[in-house]
């Protein structure tokens, strides 16, 4: 239902922050300019009245965006880890929305519970607590399981929420397409295939059963990582609605002050989260893609503990790669190589002069390496490379839209640990470790012997294939005829005339 009628969700998304007292607020941390301050407000001004009052207790920005939906909760969520971004007081106020929402009731979450185990509630457990956490789209419990006493985390999803979810994705979908129309150089940057994108990531996150199967094979990958813990799953407690996993103890890696009184090295957790997040976008190519603040925990030992598998990314092989060459190309200023990459990867336009991208990159990259550590940002070298790939004619890449998102969050919980990190110390040792594995003589050889054993499994079908190829080739095919100026219109007038008569055939009725 993507039409007209998601105008007013759209007026009343202004509406409501205007209502709330939320649009001055965002105004402000984003340091707009008095032009744009004034249309913003003009424009939804007559029409605040329309807009949601949301929780009165709670600060505007947050009473804003969780009075309109899941969606635009997922978004104050990425905010709330860039405190660079929107500054410390409304990215702590922002936290709020990552795992402290209003919970749905007990008997609620003990319904979905029977209703899709099967099995009454009492026999599967001896405890369960109230709510510990409630986010955007689900609930999480604390329970003991009643054969074992083991202490598990009981995930439910919010009555009702893919109804809701939907909603919002369809006024997204109609911003996105009048975006398009009514500025064509916008298409560019594919608004509709990015929410394409953001609705598949999100709507993986209402079947529990995806999650429980990728908190599985995230836990494969990195069992063997120093310091990283994935609690297990419980599948035979697990469904649709409701995910079982391990009870995972620790702080929130958001608590400053509770990490300190515990004796936790913050500076040592920030440089750990940044190389384990790289580590698993390059060496396995399946990361976590949500790594907030609410989602990580650190263990009494000082393990990271992840939880909330359900926005995960996966790149291939050779993204990877890009991507990595990409990094290290800036991390050693190598701005024609990066350059070069882009080409070649076919970010860029071949038409484009890949020297000027170079020149272009340059002033991309050197500003950003001379400020002070506590100033250098991933997300200041993607919003700078942004403009200059958009001056280039680069097109959206939807399959790294994930992975830069999940990159400047996760930046953003290490900054917020350690405000001083430089994030290119920190990533030079996984990206180069990388750069050698994956590009170099051992690589070269991987991909041969790779090669080898996909042509031996074609083996007894090459050379029918390669003879095929050839008999086409020495045997063209005739060029079609082409069709007759009065044929297309003879065509065309009989079209007309069925079109016509069952117009009037319908009108009869």
């Amino acid at each position: 239902m993507r039409g007209p009628h998601n105008i007013i969700r759209l007026i009343r998304t202004g509406a409501t922050f205007e209502r709330t007292g939320a649009m001055k607020v965002v105004l402000d941390a984003f340091d707009a300019g008095p032009l744009l301050r004034i249309t913003f407000r003009t424009l939804v001004w007559p029409f605040q009245w329309l807009g949601y009052k949301g929780d009165l207790s709670m600060p505007p920005a947050v009473r804003a965006l969780q009075a309109l939906g899941p969606a635009y909760i997922k978004f104050g969520q990425i905010l709330s880890t860039r405190p660079d971004v929107v500054g410390d007081e409304l990215a702590v106020q922002l936290r709020v929305l990552q795992d402290k929402l209003p919970p749905f009731s007990m008997a609620e979450a003990k319904k979905a519970i029977q209703s899709e185990l099967g099995t009454s509630f009492d026999k599967l457990f001896s405890t369960f607590s109230e709510p510990v956490a409630a986010a955007s789209l689900a609930q999480v419990h604390k329970a003991h399981l009643a054969d074992t006493g083991e202490a598990v985390a009981v995930k439910i999803l919010r009555p009702g929420i893919e109804r809701a979810f939907r909603t919002d994705i369809d006024a997204f979908y109609f911003a996105a397409r009048a975006i398009e129309f009514l500025s064509p150089a916008s298409r560019r940057l594919r608004p509709m295939d990015v929410i394409t994108h953001f609705e598949g990531v999100v709507m993986g996150e209402l079947d529990l059963r995806l999650e429980s199967s990728a908190a599985a094979e995230f836990a494969a990958n990195t069992e063997s990582d120093s310091g990283f813990q994935v609690p297990k799953v419980y599948w035979h407690l697990s469904g649709r609605r409701v995910m079982t996993m391990e009870w995972a103890e620790g702080t929130n890696i958001g608590m400053n002050e509770a990490l300190d009184a515990a004796g936790h090295d913050r500076i040592a957790l920030a440089t750990r989260v940044l190389q384990l997040f790289l580590n698993h976008a390059l060496r396995d190519g399946y990361f976590h893609g949500d790594m907030h603040q609410g989602n990580l925990k650190v263990a009494a030992n000082g393990d990271i503990i992840a939880y909330d598998f359900g926005i995960m990314g996966r790149i291939d092989e050779y993204t990877r790669r890009v991507y990595a060459e990409i990094l290290f190309g800036f991390i050693r200023k190598d701005y024609q190589r990066v350059a070069e990459v882009h080409f070649e990867a076919g970010y860029v336009p071949a038409n484009r002069d890949v020297d000027e991208f170079a020149r272009a990159l340059r002033a991309v990259g050197e500003p950003i390496f001379g400020m002070d550590a506590s100033r250098i940002s991933m997300a200041r070298l993607l919003s700078y490379l942004f403009e200059v790939t958009e001056r280039f004619g680069m097109e959206t890449r939807t399959e790294l839209i994930l992975l830069q998102r999940t990159m400047v969050v996760v930046e953003g919980v290490a900054r917020s640990l350690d405000p001083r990190m430089n994030i290119w110390h920190v990533a030079k040792p996984v990206v180069e470790d990388y750069i050698k594995e994956s590009i170099g003589p051992k690589a070269l050889i991987r991909d041969l012997a790779k090669t080898v054993r996909i042509l031996s499994r074609f083996g007894p079908q090459l050379p029918k294939l390669a003879e095929d190829a050839l008999i086409r080739l020495n045997n063209p095919p005739p060029p079609p005829k082409p069709q007759r100026r009065i044929a297309r219109l003879s065509w065309m007038a009989l079209g007309a005339v069925l079109a016509s008569g069952a117009i009037w055939g319908i009108s009869l009725l």
